[in-house]
């Protein structure tokens, strides 16, 4: 069995307040547990932080996987508690740029002024591992990154252990603004990741009017999903990434209208902070 939580599905920009709590306000970050303890940490959002207090003293080795390094992904990674642990090993997957290695990239944001504490001062045993690279293996799960359509360097990850496959796509523009979106597999960005995932976990940031101004920013609309989800074949579609400004009332909105308007033959769910899925 695979077990997923959330802890963080905003997008962006964290949103605090009450119209924003159903869903929640923390941005990504998310928990993949498998049958055998091992723990995968998706994205260092300012959702990590609810995790870090969680898995404090409970491990000594711990997996973090980051699918590009904008803030709203990275935020959070300043306050996960085992990078202060001397008796922690912490790895990192994560891309490089052209011009910089990862360790470079990171380095920028946990160093002055964006934070207090450098990297060469953290007391843990650090790792660093820049992808896209070769599947690689952590415990039970077998692990594949590839680049997608984002700005910047940024890759999604298939998540397959025994019995189970998870994609995870937070932020990605499978259209690219075309205007006869389903188009050939092979031209999709992110189709072999997803493809028959038992699991897609991906960016549902916009409606179809709010795409139109934001077209090669790098996110999707709701109606995109779900087509995307189609085209690959996907069992279950968490949406997730939501924009910073929709309350709960407006995602309530657009979730009902995209299931009315596409008609999916797959399961659907809206991620929400601290909602959990077994596979």
């Amino acid at each position: 069995m695979t077990k997923v939580t959330i802890w963080g599905c905003r997008g962006s920009l964290a949103s605090p307040g009450h119209k924003f709590a159903g869903y929640g306000g923390n941005t990504s970050c998310v928990e993949i547990t498998g049958s055998d303890g091992t723990t995968l940490v998706l994205d260092a959002g300012t959702g990590i932080l609810g995790l870090g207090r969680k898995m404090a003293g409970m491990h000594r080795k711990f997996y973090l996987l980051l699918t590009h390094l904008h803030m709203d992904h990275l935020q959070g990674m300043g306050f996960f508690p085992p990078f202060f642990d001397p008796s922690s090993e912490v790895s990192i997957w994560g891309p490089a740029s052209t011009t910089l290695s990862l360790r470079a990239r990171l380095t920028r944001y946990l160093s002055p002024p964006l934070f207090p504490v450098t990297m060469r001062d953290l007391p843990c045993k650090l790792i660093l591992n820049e992808v896209p690279c070769e599947t690689f293996e952590i415990g039970q799960f077998r692990v594949t990154a590839d680049l997608i359509a984002h700005v910047g360097p940024t890759v999604g990850y298939r998540i397959e252990s025994p019995g189970s496959v998870v994609t995870y796509m937070p932020d990605h523009e499978p259209v690219l603004g075309s205007d006869d979106f389903p188009v050939d597999k092979e031209w999709i960005s992110g189709h072999d990741l997803a493809v028959g995932a038992d699991m897609l976990i991906h960016d549902s940031q916009y409606s179809d009017k709010e795409y139109t101004n934001c077209i090669g920013w790098g996110h999707s609309s709701i109606k995109d999903t779900f087509r995307f989800a189609a085209l690959c074949g996907v069992k279950h579609l968490v949406t997730f990434h939501y924009d910073p400004s929709h309350t709960d009332k407006q995602l309530d909105k657009l979730l009902k209208s995209a299931i009315q308007t596409e008609k999916p033959q797959f399961k659907v769910t809206a991620a929400r902070e601290g909602a959990e899925f077994e596979l």
